[in-house]
């Protein structure tokens, strides 16, 4: 998979909040995105999902605009801000609804991906009584239950403990070695430097300091 940006902008209220990028995400990489709240980072990776249209310049899935025909990539699943799920609904039921959507995976791919992220302990508990970090392990699994080509994640350690987070990290880099793409953005540059091997630094909507790992 190839995602290629060029010369992306987006604006609101004629304020430019991403400013004329061009860059290419290819298979096989871990790409860190880091900089402070409000640098952008978010809104790039809306862009990259589709859940944004740029205000000019074009994104490229493999050589293709999906926006122009108003679709999503289907190789592609994203935790973006903070994860929202039905209240009344278990973890596992959670996930569950969502399999449906292209049921292309079993409960056992569901349990797999609740393994990874330690929350399968409380899969049968409410989503409302989840904790921060329980609805963090909850996103998380949903962007790998289907095992995707292209998994985007915005902040997903927040109020992860530190054991999952690092088994998180391995999980990850052993995804990269089969040929995935995964785009991570945090604010905090140490945990990219554990497993992102492109690290790029937003600040202002522009990306700087490309650092090869």
């Amino acid at each position: 998979m190839k995602i290629e940006l060029k010369n992306v902008c987006k604006s609101f209220n004629n304020v430019n909040v991403i400013d004329n990028i061009s860059l290419n995400f290819e298979s096989g990489n871990i790409y860190g995105l880091y900089g402070r709240n409000g640098a952008g980072k978010s809104v790039l990776l809306k862009l990259i999902c589709g859940f944004y249209v740029p205000t000019t310049g074009e994104i490229l899935y493999n050589g293709e605009n999906l926006n122009l025909r108003l679709e999503f990539s289907k190789d592609l699943r994203a935790l973006i801000e903070k994860p929202s799920f039905f209240p009344d609904l278990t973890g596992f039921e959670n996930l569950k609804m969502l399999a449906k959507i292209q049921n292309k995976i079993s409960d056992d791919d569901i349990l797999e991906a609740l393994d990874i992220v330690n929350l399968k302990q409380e899969m049968n508990k409410k989503y409302s009584k989840y904790s921060l970090g329980m609805k963090q392990k909850l996103g998380i699994a949903q962007a790998i239950m289907e095992k995707p080509k292209v998994i985007i994640l915005d902040e997903p350690f927040n109020g992860i403990e530190k054991e999952t987070v690092e088994k998180l990290i391995s999980y990850f880099v052993e995804l990269k070695k089969q040929d995935k793409l995964i785009i991570v953005s945090t604010h905090i540059k140490e945990d990219l430097e554990k497993m992102a091997n492109i690290v790029y630094k937003v600040d202002n909507g522009q990306m700087y300091e490309e650092i090869k790992l």
